[in-house]
């Protein structure tokens, strides 16, 4: 017999005839949203100003590993606590748990604001602290889809989940050009910013948000589950972390025996977590939800979308900020902002087709909408292989417009559709689901991407150093100690808006040994970005084709979503 408790469905407006209580909820959840997203990107464009007041250089070999957990540690956390969180929302309350997410998130943003070391204690600190906020925002991913799921009748989901998502997107935006103003101020003013954002939203939480749905207390925790998910899932994904960094002696780390075990454990202790999942009275991951066409459709659609477009944002930066902003005049230190300037058409595409694609997900399903938005996303990528490097910035505009359209098309409806396809009290677990393929996703394409690209300039970047530095009469065991830095190191320079000739020939004992000509060149805006070009872009060929491809492949997924499924509509037949 359940014990369940049974709580009333939502009221049309809130106590004396104020803003309704969907609205409410809307509100408050994409501020949830906003905050998470904006608190991802805003550390990326801020990471040069962090790493210079901590005295950590992040190009030395050692410190890399730093710099790509202070990156990708937040959605390594999100995505392996989402699922238990989502089912914990299920059993103790959405409402609850999504609002100790923010007071997580606002505690974890003053600690690292109050940093108080510098050096590699300093970077630990902040990663640590890091992991954290990665915590809070696991709370409320998980749960902030299934609040609005339960507040909003069905025929309105899409129109809310489209404002939810294109927060998200924009989120994302608006976290760069604000890192980039407030780290040229002070570094600790972008925690300070997301602590102001979080208490705002943890006092709104708690003041007008309630329970609306039934909590399941007659569920107990399955700790098995628990257990063999967060450890396979977490190692896979920090596998693929060190994957990206180079190791004994190779560009990059897949030969790295931690690596392979990583990668083989986690996929052996997923399997075992499916396996316990058929086996226990209350599992974590409900694996009979996939037999739901529309769940497991759009779950496969969005992992495939998330990998397609998860690292495209680091692409294009190191695009920009590395190349394309240098030559036409920005100075390497101005670069993360008016990357993310320039990177806007993405986010206004996103922002003209979410909440339009959601309302119309209302009316007519998500199959057309999605599956088109997925297919217009490939065209996209297939566009960026016909442009050079050096590119005309109005073309390069319409793609990501139009790429920025493609997402829009396909996220609120997609998200809409799994929404709606499940019972009203798996919401919670659904949407944990939802968020893991998601931000698993993106996890994955960064290490894939960055791998590709990195193979790419692998074969050709040390000639190109080679052949460059010693037509400017830099010494031969100079231009070898330049030309062996492996291309990962070269990269993160480009991706945190700063050149590597100046530091990297000082190392080598001849900077102030050549001819102050010399070194003007050599260190200009022009020098390293015309030696990259080349060779990223025979990385970005490889990149842009497999983001055409999975986008592709996304698209036949989403074509087998089925009609129009909404549970409750179903359930009353």
């Amino acid at each position: 017999m359940q014990t369940s408790t049974t709580v009333p469905t939502t009221p049309p407006s809130r106590p004396g005839g104020r803003l309704p209580y969907k609205w409410s909820v809307l509100s408050n959840t994409t501020l949830g949203m906003l905050m998470a997203t904006v608190n991802a990107s805003i550390v990326i464009i801020s990471l040069p100003a962090i790493f210079d007041s901590i005295h950590l250089n992040p190009l030395a070999p050692e410190n890399v590993s730093y710099l790509l957990w202070m990156l990708m540690g937040y959605m390594l956390v999100t995505a392996v606590l989402v699922v238990t969180l989502g089912r914990l929302g299920d059993m103790y309350g959405r409402v609850s748990i999504y609002s100790a997410g923010f007071a997580v998130f606002t505690g974890a943003s003053v600690a690292l604001a109050l940093t108080p070391f510098s050096g590699q204690a300093g970077a630990l600190w902040l990663i640590g602290w890091r992991l954290v906020q990665g915590v809070g925002g696991a709370m409320l991913m998980a749960n902030s889809t299934a609040i609005i799921t339960d507040a909003f009748p069905a025929r309105q989901r899409g129109m809310a989940l489209g404002v939810n998502q294109v927060a998200g997107l924009a989120g994302t935006f608006i976290g760069l050009m604000a890192g980039g103003l407030l780290s040229a101020w002070h570094w600790e003013a972008i925690f300070w910013f997301s602590a102001v954002i979080g208490l705002v939203g943890t006092w709104w939480a708690y003041r007008n948000l309630r329970e609306t749905a039934a909590r399941r207390h007659d569920l107990s925790i399955d700790w098995w589950g628990n257990l063999t998910f967060a450890v396979g899932l977490t190692a896979m994904l920090a596998a693929i972390t060190y994957g990206i960094q180079p190791y004994g002696g190779h560009v990059e780390g897949w030969s790295n025996p931690m690596v392979i075990a990583g990668l083989v454990g986690g996929a052996v202790l997923l399997g075992v977590f499916c396996f316990l999942e058929t086996r226990v009275r209350h599992p974590m991951f409900h694996l009979g939800l996939f037999r739901i066409q529309a769940f497991w459709a759009g779950n496969a659609a969005a992992l495939l979308n998330a990998i397609a477009r998860g690292g495209l944002q680091f692409m294009l930066i190191i695009w920009l900020q590395g190349i394309w902003l240098p030559l036409h005049g920005y100075n390497f230190e101005d670069t993360p902002l008016w990357a993310g300037i320039y990177l806007l058409p993405l986010t206004l595409g996103f922002l003209l087709a979410g909440p339009v694609s959601g309302y119309l997900s209302d009316r007519y399903g998500a199959k057309l909408l999605a599956t088109g938005g997925l297919f217009v996303m490939a065209v996209t990528f297939l566009g960026m292989l016909e442009i050079p490097v050096v590119f005309s910035y109005p073309i390069f505009a319409f793609l990501l417009l139009f790429n920025g359209i493609g997402s829009g098309l396909f996220s609120a409806p997609n998200t809409t559709a799994v929404m709606n396809s499940v019972p009203s009290d798996q919401r919670g677990v659904a949407s944990g689901i939802r968020a893991t393929f998601q931000n698993s996703g993106m996890v994955l394409s960064i290490g894939v991407f960055f791998s590709l690209l990195v193979a790419g300039l692998s074969h050709s970047l040390p000639g190109a150093l080679d052949s460059g530095l010693s037509a400017q009469g830099v010494p031969p065991h100079a231009v070898a100690s330049v030309a062996a830095v492996p291309p990962v190191g070269l990269m993160f320079a480009a991706f945190l808006g700063s050149n590597p000739l100046s530091s990297l020939l000082g190392s080598a004992g001849v900077l102030h040994q050549l001819p102050p000509a010399t070194v003007t060149t050599l260190t200009s805006k022009a020098f390293f970005p015309n030696l990259l070009s080349a060779p990223f872009h025979d990385g970005l060929i490889v990149v842009f084709v497999l983001a055409a491809v999975l986008a592709a492949a996304g698209a036949v997924v989403s074509l087998f979503r089925g009609d129009l499924y909404i549970h409750e509509e179903m359930a009353e037949r």
